[in-house]
């Protein structure tokens, strides 16, 4: 039998590190804080940027890159930045066997060094907007780290836009933010809620920030993605300007947007159970597996089985889904259906002499893991329509459990006995000092204040001061 994981119940914590060490997802390195991203795991973030990368283009953005050192001087050019950065910074001082003249930081993120090329590439109002996108890696020095969660590094993608106006580079941020909810709900199956950030958790250097915030079945909050506008900050610190339809001189207007590898880590969270992983088929490395079974079989069904499960996966694979065949004769059928099941595998076809004669096979959906008998020459379609079954009872099954752990709550004694129930509406006064005692006192942090939301007056929960509404608060990784 496939190794058993530790199940969620006796330790949710444990539960997730096993899963992705045992779905060969990730491993530790020697490198502090730092993971190997292994083949199954590096499988779904390919999925991931494809998915990503064509709907970044499709509006018209386009991919560029910049280095990964940065001199340290710019990131002292805007000063919120670099104070909100400066504990995660790593320092390269010394190269090619000297003291370097000035320090180079590892980035953190690139808007300093990007803001050096735009001020030489735009000149002119007809120069935007200018839309880019990096695929890249980064660098935050973090003290408590968790695979794909929290690393010291980590891939991700990050956008940054340049604009004639405010309005405009505020629509480009709620587009974006957009992006992100569609990709997360539409392929990740993952409900978020869209809002805006308080000003203690926006970016450092923005003027406003937008997150979608999803519920992992802890019930604690992922932060999924968030979009930024930068305001002109950074287009101040580094003269990114532009001439206007005015023929005058004006700063542009600036936007920041990302998701990374910890979406991998949220898609964990948000499906998988005491089996092993379980991946949305869009988004799925593996659709089909087709196992043969052959048991008592004689040589002659054994390779009439064989003919039959290649032809049926060569079918497949014509209909556009992953398939790969499992017939090797040294492991148990069971073993094999544990192993897959393990490592996500979306579906699976079972194929043995009994089945053959009756035209038939069994294909069993990984999240209801219940068996179906199907007519061999309905298979494909029956394959196709199973996977879209899973992708929407996926996010169906999400949703509701949010849903169902999303409450409001009209006191402070009633905040901190629901602490650890799940997304909690709260009126909040606004106030960030209050803000940081309920942090303190309760564990629990702002996560945004959903646009979905309908903003009501109320009283502050701890204050009984004035609210202009509800605020979303949750404990969160």
């Amino acid at each position: 039998m496939a190794e058993k994981l530790a199940p969620r119940e006796k330790g949710f914590s444990e539960w997730y590190v096993d899963l992705v060490q045992k779905a060969k997802l990730a491993d530790y390195s020697d490198v502090k804080g730092c993971m190997v991203i292994r083949p199954n795991g590096y499988a779904i973030w390919e999925n991931m940027q494809r998915v990503l990368d064509k709907m970044f283009k499709d509006l018209g953005h386009k991919n560029a890159y910049f280095p990964l050192l940065i001199p340290e001087s710019y990131l002292k050019k805007e000063a919120e930045h670099v104070e909100g950065f400066n504990p995660q910074l790593a320092v390269v001082t010394h190269a090619g066997g000297a003291k370097l003249e000035e320090p180079y930081v590892i980035r953190p993120t690139s808007e300093t060094i990007i803001n050096r090329s735009f001020a030489k590439w735009i000149q002119s109002y007809r120069d935007l907007p200018l839309l880019i996108n990096q695929w890249a890696n980064v660098m935050r020095w973090e003290m408590r780290t968790r695979l794909f969660l929290r690393t010291t590094e980590f891939l991700w993608q990050e956008g940054h836009t340049c604009h004639e106006t405010e309005d405009d580079a505020e629509k480009e941020t709620l587009q974006m933010l957009e992006v992100y909810r569609k990709f997360a709900e539409d392929y990740m199956a993952m409900p978020v809620m869209t809002g805006r950030k308080t000003e203690s958790e926006k970016f450092a250097g923005a003027l406003r920030t937008y997150s979608i915030e999803a519920m992992m079945q802890d019930k604690k909050a992922l932060q999924a993605g968030t979009s930024h506008n930068l305001g002109q900050n950074f287009a101040k610190a580094f003269d990114t300007m532009f001439q206007g339809r005015d023929g005058k001189q004006h700063h542009v207007w600036q936007t920041s947007w990302g998701v990374s590898t910890r979406l991998i880590g949220g898609l964990i969270m948000t499906h998988s159970d005491d089996a092993g992983l379980i991946v949305p088929p869009r988004l799925a490395p593996t659709h089909v597996v087709v196992i043969p079974i052959a048991g008592k079989a004689t040589e002659a069904e054994k390779t009439q089985v064989l003919e039959k499960t290649h032809a049926l996966a060569a079918d497949l694979r014509k209909a556009g889904l992953s398939v790969v065949v499992d017939d090797d004769d040294t492991k148990s059928p069971g073993f094999k259906y544990n192993e897959h099941e393990l490592v996500g595998t979306c579906l699976r076809v079972e194929l043995g002499p009994k089945d053959l004669a009756k035209g038939s096979c069994v294909m069993v959906r990984r999240d209801a893991r219940q068996k179906e008998f199907i007519q061999l020459d309905q298979a494909v379609g029956k394959a196709q329509e199973m996977l879209e079954q899973m992708q929407k009872s996926l996010f169906e099954k999400a949703k509701s459990f949010r849903d169902s752990h999303t409450f409001e709550v009209n006191s402070y004694e009633e905040m901190k006995e629901k602490a650890d129930a799940g997304f909690l509406l709260a009126h909040w006064n606004g106030d960030a000092k209050v803000e940081a005692r309920i942090k303190e006192e309760t564990g629990l942090t702002t996560r945004n204040r959903p646009f979905a939301l309908k903003q009501e007056a109320g009283k502050c929960v701890v204050t009984g001061e004035p609210s202009p509404g509800r605020i979303v608060f949750s404990k969160a990784y």
